[in-house]
């Protein structure tokens, strides 16, 4: 009988020990994608930032050299990230693609123009900037008209500042979740050996010694769930790298080093606050207590 109950303790031991790595790596593993998309927000809105292009529409018997010299001015601009040149045959080929039929032989005549795509370093992609950089050209004796989407840069300007708000706020808030959760786990792997914990502090064990193997083994659960959350998001940070690798998230490894460094120092602090709180509140209780 006292072998059967023994066994049963330590299947329910063994099942309250596994419910906290899985709950401390679940949370742990969200919260690992979001701290991802904290420490990555800057790139990703570059990224979407620096595919808006400039494009300036050149007058009509401009000559090659002077395309040249101008598309090199523009390559040395600091706002300048990469510049392309369209020629008019080139841009009447892709509308042609686009309409799915040949304007040209409708009307008679190409009226595309020369062009210079240049595409805006991330930091210059606000509506001032903008602006100011779309009067400079302008000025230029090559250039017909300068064009950009200015719809757009306002709306990508105001949604990402939005979005930067609405993410930090909604880190604080999983960071709050994150603590709860985990940290009701532990407090249910230390109520099954509350019983445990009294009979020590009856037989005249301190609660230094009591609580010191308790911290240690909500220690190694927090830590055995950190490797987990963290092999998580590596797997995610792969799966994500491989569709989109503009994003690079893989090239600043200092910056993952935090990251997984954050995730299994959050694990252990949790944790071991989790317990130390848990079995401060067992041992404080009356024996006739530790029944309800």
């Amino acid at each position: 009988m006292s072998k059967a109950f023994e066994k049963y303790q330590q299947r329910r031991l063994r099942s309250s020990y596994l419910s906290v790595v899985v709950s401390v790596a679940l949370v742990l593993f969200l919260l690992g994608l979001l701290g991802l998309l904290v420490l990555k927000t800057k790139t990703i809105s570059d990224h979407f930032k620096e595919q808006v292009a400039i494009t300036i529409f050149l007058n009509d018997g401009v000559a090659d050299e002077d395309i040249v010299v101008l598309q090199t001015i523009l390559e040395n601009q600091e706002y300048a990230k990469e510049v392309e040149f369209i020629s008019e045959e080139e841009a009447a080929k892709s509308f042609s693609e686009d309409i799915g039929e040949d304007f040209i032989d409708y009307l008679g005549e190409n009226p595309l123009k020369d062009a210079l795509n240049v595409y805006v370093k991330s930091d210059f992609v606000t509506p001032e900037k903008m602006a100011e950089i779309e009067n400079e050209l302008s000025k230029n004796s090559s250039v017909f008209e300068v064009s950009y989407d200015k719809p757009l840069i306002d709306l990508l300007t105001k949604n990402i500042k939005r979005i930067s708000f609405w993410v930090l706020l909604f880190s604080g808030f999983f960071m709050l979740i994150a603590v709860v959760l985990i940290n009701s786990a532990i407090r249910l792997s230390v109520y099954s050996k509350r019983f445990t914990i009294k009979t020590m502090q009856m037989v005249g064990a301190t609660k230094g010694f009591i609580r010191k193997p308790f911290i240690w083994k909500g220690v190694k659960l927090g830590i055995f769930g950190s490797i987990v959350a963290i092999i998580g998001v590596a797997v995610v940070m792969f799966y994500i790298n491989k569709n989109l690798p503009e994003l690079q998230l893989f090239d600043d490894i200092a910056l993952l080093g935090i990251l997984f460094g954050a995730i299994l120092l959050t694990g252990i602090i949790i944790t071991l606050l989790s317990t130390f709180f848990a079995t401060h509140r067992f041992l404080n209780l009356k024996t006739e207590e530790l029944y309800y």
